[in-house]
């Protein structure tokens, strides 16, 4: 069964018109996101609330139009709304501004001298604790809000307070600010078709109608529409100016590290342009610039709005840039709308929005990595200190953590059931420090039996190496047999190199028959590398959630798992003659893949000397043959390259060959096919050369390959 050649057009970009339509209705989808959103994070912040308001329209548009990533939508941010709260207490609103405007300037600066690349250097487990600090003091404070009470300033106070904002409930606005956390729990359980309207939207909306026959109920008090809120800086404040810089600086760098880790998110979603993390900071600091001018928010990349609009269909940054004008347009003209809405409503829905912060896959992933440690210091700092002083502590502690990987390795014995040898295994880094304790361990290894040294290390000092080599020396010298293996690196202290992805040939002796080099590698796997991989194994033994699908040749010199450095659990891997979308097989483990396992991501590999693209070329088997019949659902690739398809002008421009072409060709075919398919994933193509050992990815908008940044 093979699959019908795509059309012809089925190669070209989209039309305007249907670009135009689908950037439209994302950012509808988008702005009924983000009003409820930005007035409740303008509530946390103790901001005035078209402040929030301000920011989106500012974000959406400001951002949408300069920023370095085209999908991502910009506005108010809850990870903000603890540094803002602390600095409206101590500063004022205006002078709050002021910051902020700073702030943006700082960041223009930061994009300017290309420091972006210097945000990817914060450990993961230091972002999401203080993600989760923010969230949980967001949730904390907010809860008073829902009991009909005011947000007190910190976790601390916020805790405090909290029985006797209990026992001083207001039942209307407790009513409401319930309802609103139940609906919001509720809607992501309903069926997919019933979700279609964003749920932030419907808890706030459905609330506000229910509350509309009842008086007493606190609710949104606007002093007039969006342009009457613009409010200008204070410009020389008689504060501290230290103070004040300080405050500029912490809001440009957690904006930017929050819009940096949100623009490589969405860059994980969809298969378009790449995002340029130095534009992306020019456009944030010239967003945050004009809101602090303006009287509005600090401004970040929001993950929550980018992820909408992703999966609403966003295909160009005109839907961020129109979700901003609806917001102002909304701001002006419907500012009695806003004025219904329960401020309880508002505070529910940010408890909500706090407590999805504390995400449990961030705290899996950090035990895993063995930093929950530095996760949970980072989120001890935030809601005992602030912001800053906990992203420090969390940095600290990261350090700490590195240096105690680094001065210690783990050195065990295994000792044999039967004949085998005695096995020394030494983990991670080996340096002088970890000398006496390897020296102690190698001690307790029994003088007349063959020893096993396994080195698997990432590090290996002169001092450590010298002692091994003079240990091992000794040993041969009164006749022990001691056999030494470094994975990755050497066989033996004093052996030829063996690298980690070398071929059977290079690391075994030849045998001629056919199935000893697949039983020697079997062997090596279970004597090097079968219990360092058992733990990942024994957790994916009652299922797997793979990160992708990839779908690459079936040629020998294409090895998946290499050319990724991806490992058991992360690829659902299918392999055929020419990497083409085309067979039962192959649509059978599309639909398993995408309706059973969720992947987010589907890739098609090809590569360079390729033998179906060479065997296109030269005409391909008759049909009849199976190879020729399997061949035939290429045929639309050499008719695409053949009329000039763009990705063959880029690929002959660049020096590649009729095969290379051909091949790069195919990749972006097979991906028009998937399109017509309608598969749920985003869509990668990538283009392995062999020669080079490179892996290069397809820049869609381009129509070119480009080398993986």
């Amino acid at each position: 069964m093979t699959t019908s050649p795509p059309r012809p057009d089925q190669h070209s970009p989209p039309r305007r018109r249907d670009t135009v339509r689908a950037d439209v209705l994302a950012s509808l989808v988008v702005f009924l996101v983000a009003v409820p959103l930005s007035l409740g994070i303008a509530l946390a912040s103790g901001a005035p609330l078209m402040a929030g308001l301000i920011a989106a329209v500012v974000g959406g548009i400001v951002a949408g139009l300069l920023g370095g990533t085209p999908l991502q939508v910009s506005g108010p941010a809850a990870g903000l709304t603890v540094v803002v709260a602390e600095m409206v207490a101590r500063f004022g609103w205006q002078v709050t501004c002021l910051i902020t405007a700073g702030a943006g300037l700082l960041q223009i600066l930061f994009g300017l001298v290309r420091i972006a690349r210097f945000s990817q250097a914060i450990p993961p487990a230091v972002v999401h604790g203080m993600l989760a600090g923010i969230g949980v003091t967001i949730a904390l404070s907010q809860l008073h809000v829902v009991l009909g009470g005011s947000p007190p300033t910190g976790a601390v106070a916020a805790l405090v307070e909290l029985p006797g904002a209990l026992a001083g409930i207001a039942p209307g606005p407790a009513l409401a600010g319930l309802a609103t956390i139940a609906l919001l729990l509720l809607w992501p359980r309903l069926p997919r078709r019933m979700r279609l309207v964003p749920g932030h939207l419907v808890a706030v909306t459905a609330v506000t109608a229910l509350a509309l026959p009842f008086t007493g109920i606190p609710r949104v008090d606007l002093p007039g529409g969006l342009l009457e809120a613009v409010t200008l800086p204070t410009l020389l404040p008689d504060v501290p100016w230290a103070a004040v810089l300080g405050g500029m600086l912490t809001i440009a760098l957690v904006a930017s590290v929050e819009s940096l880790l949100s623009a490589v998110a969405v860059d994980r979603m969809h298969s378009g342009p790449r995002s340029n993390p130095d534009r992306e900071l020019i456009g944030q600091g010239a967003a945050n610039t004009l809101s602090g001018v303006l009287g509005g928010l600090p401004v970040t990349g929001v993950i929550v709005r980018s992820s909408t609009n992703v999966a609403a269909g966003a295909r160009t940054r005109a839907s961020a840039v129109l979700h901003g004008l609806w917001i102002a347009l909304f701001g002006i003209v419907l500012v009695g709308v806003i004025e219904l809405i329960p401020m309880a409503a508002l505070g529910g829905l940010l408890v909500v929005v706090g407590v999805q912060l504390v995400k449990p896959s961030d705290i899996r992933g950090a035990r895993a990595h063995g930093e929950l440690l530095v996760y949970l210091g980072t989120v001890a700092g935030v809601l005992l200190l602030n912001l800053l002083e906990g992203v420090i502590i969390g940095l600290v502690l990261a350090g700490l953590v590195m240096l105690h990987r680094a001065a210690r390795a783990r050195v065990r014995i295994v000792e044999p059931d039967g004949a085998a040898p005695w096995r020394v295994v030494v983990e991670g880094s080996l340096s002088f420090l970890s000398v006496p304790a390897l020296s102690r361990t190698l001690a307790g290894v029994p003088a007349d039996v063959p020893v096993r040294l396994e080195l698997v290390v990432d590090y290996l000092d002169h001092t450590a190496f010298d002692h091994l080599d003079a240990w091992t020396a000794r040993r041969r010298a009164s006749g022990g047999e001691v056999t030494v293996t470094e994975p990755g690196a050497r066989d033996g202290l004093d052996g030829p190199t063996l690298h980690r992805y070398a071929t059977w040939s290079q690391w075994q002796e030849v045998d001629h028959t056919p199935h000893a080099p697949l039983l020697a590698g079997v062997a090596a796997y279970h004597s090097d590398a079968a219990e360092l991989v058992r733990p990942t194994l024994e957790g994916l033994a009652h299922g797997q959630a793979p990160k992708g699908l990839l779908l690459c040749c079936a040629d020998s010199r294409v090895q998946p798992n290499l050319i990724t450095r991806s490992g058991p659990g992360d690829l659902f891997t299918v392999q055929n003659v020419g990497n083409l979308v085309a067979g039962t097989s192959v649509h059978a483990a599309l639909q398993y893949a995408t309706e059973v396992l969720r992947v987010p991501l589907i890739a098609v590999c090809g590569h360079s000397g390729c033998g179906a693209m060479r065997g296109l070329l030269d005409g391909a088997p008759e049909p009849g043959d199976a190879l020729g019949d399997w061949l035939s659902a290429g045929v639309s690739s050499l008719e695409a390259l053949r009329a000039g398809h763009p990705v063959a002008r880029h690929a002959f421009a660049a020096g590649y060959g009729e095969v290379e072409a051909l091949a790069m060709v195919n990749v972006a075919v097979q991906l028009a096919v998937l399109r017509a398919r309608d598969v749920d994933a985003a869509l990668m193509g990538l283009y392995f050369d062999i020669p080079t050992a490179r892996v290069l990815v397809l820049d869609e908008e381009a129509q070119e390959f480009r080398a993986a940044e």
